[in-house]
């Protein structure tokens, strides 16, 4: 019997109906939320990059003051191409400044090498939940490359057992963004607690560091949104295909 949407809908096309609707619902704020953030990010880096600090510290300068500020005289700070392509890189030890950070004497520049230095301080510390990030980077990249391609196959041969292969898989990408939240978080309080404490910085210098860190870290949590919100789709999707699966066996 063909399902149709009336008073014969079976119950999985039922969930699968409600699912897609719940899905374009709820897709339209988190998309409006990550559209936001890295406007947001965007803005604030471009505005505080027209801020010259009143030490005139460039980048390179403040990671190395809240390394020093911790202890750390071992980690490398260098260069990189590309406009916020800055991270800490734990294999090499080594922070990387994107070109508008490096020797920018900024309030921007000091917000987001500061940061990158906080990264440092986490793994010094060892920190748990970056250490468990660090742990789990394997497998993530695993199923960010492999999921889509089992749940495609999965639809399209109508294989439960490879569709949610590849929801597993594709979890651990969630997890990852879960667990990236602290990280970030923590990596931000650990910045502007040092600079705060090295008392260089004027209160208004401090707050525009604030804000250009806080707008990075929206666009972490509407990415976790995204993901959570897909992970969901997924999972309802697998749901309603069983629900129809029992029912055609009826």
């Amino acid at each position: 019997m063909s399902a149709y949407y009336g008073s014969n809908m079976r119950y999985g096309d039922y969930g699968a109906f409600l699912g897609e609707n719940l899905y374009v619902i709820l897709l339209i704020p988190i998309l409006l939320l990550s559209l936001w953030a890295q406007l947001r990010v965007s803005g604030s880096f471009r505005r505080f990059s027209a801020v010259t600090n009143g030490r005139r510290m460039t980048g390179a300068q403040a990671a190395q003051a809240v390394l020093r500020a911790h202890g750390i005289t071992d980690v490398a700070i260098r260069p990189c191409a590309g406009n916020l392509t800055d991270h800490y890189d734990p294999r090499e030890n080594t922070i990387y400044l994107s070109e508008g950070v490096y020797a920018a004497p900024t309030v921007a520049a000091v917000g987001v090498a500061a940061h990158e230095a906080g990264h440092a301080v986490q793994y010094a510390a060892d920190y748990a939940p970056i250490r468990l990030r660090s742990a789990i980077l394997p497998i993530t990249r695993i199923g960010s490359q492999f999921s889509f391609l089992l749940l495609m196959i999965g639809m399209l041969l109508y294989s439960q057992s490879l569709f949610l292969i590849g929801i597993v898989l594709f979890s651990f990408t969630t997890i990852f963004q879960l667990v990236t939240l602290p990280v970030e978080f923590n990596a931000s309080a650990r910045a502007v607690g040092t600079l705060e404490s090295m008392d260089v910085f004027t209160e208004d210098e401090l707050a525009g560091v604030r804000k250009v860190l806080s707008a990075a870290a929206l666009t972490y949590v509407a990415s976790l949104l995204m993901s959570l919100l897909q992970l969901l789709r997924y999972v309802m999707i697998f749901a309603s295909r069983g629900s129809n699966r029992r029912g055609g066996r009826r």
